[in-house]
């Protein structure tokens, strides 16, 4: 069956999905350096790494586009084809979830509270740990294409996702430190950036959320 499919469609269909995680990663990978400097001061710098990520969203909202006009229509598919389209839409709000919470701190040039600034730069780095785990699940899809999603590769997949609801467990548990600590520093703060800072926080973090639900989709997938 797997020729068969070969033969009729070529390269797999589901490479460009793989593709497209790809740069995603890479824009949520971002945000180190662009945090980095903002708690530097550096907003020249934060600035540039902006553009950067404003680019790699640009580019997954292209290839999204392009997976939806493309992907096969095809009894021939060995998953349903509105499924892959799911995967791709959870794929693309980690790009998103980037473009937006970086938007906030440079529009507003918010300092990053110095008592919390290495905390959250942890879970920072944690939260892009995510989107390379989601990257290293997704990276199989060929694989499973190609196997007809079974057989071993279905089991390899499946220790990936469990791999990445643990770092995303590992998020929840150091968003909810980091808010505490917040709070700890809460009055020395003006209200108005005590309230985008527990904003930015929360959008962080659902850039773990987002790369779990990549994990869910690709459960979904198996499943089949």
């Amino acid at each position: 069956m797997a020729n068969v499919l070969a033969n009729i469609f070529g390269a797999s269909p589901v490479m460009p999905l793989e593709k497209h995680i790809e740069v995603a990663h890479r824009c949520a990978k971002k945000l180190r350096p662009f945090f980095s400097a903002a708690v530097d001061g550096d907003w020249e710098k934060a600035a540039a790494v902006r553009s950067e990520i404003e680019a790699l969203e640009h580019e997954a909202d292209n290839l999204k586009k392009e997976i939806r006009l493309n992907l096969p229509k095809s009894l021939f598919m060995p998953v349903p084809r509105q499924d892959l389209l799911e995967l791709v839409l959870v794929q693309d709000m980690i790009a998103n979830r980037t473009q937006d919470v970086s938007g906030i701190v440079l529009g507003r040039r918010m300092q990053i509270p110095e008592p919390i600034a290495e905390q959250f730069l942890e879970f920072v780095d944690r939260n892009i740990d995510a989107t390379k785990q989601a990257r290293k699940s997704v990276r199989e899809l060929d694989e499973l294409f190609t196997a007809g999603f079974r057989g071993a590769e279905v089991n390899l997949v499946e220790g990936l996702i469990e791999e990445l609801d643990q770092i995303e467990t590992d998020t929840d548990n150091k968003q909810a430190e980091l808010q505490a600590a917040l709070y700890e520093i809460e009055d020395t703060l003006k209200p108005v950036d005590a309230v985008f800072m527990y904003k930015v926080i929360e959008l962080t973090g659902e850039i773990a959320d987002m790369a779990e639900r990549v994990g869910r989709r690709l459960e979904l997938l198996l499943s089949h």
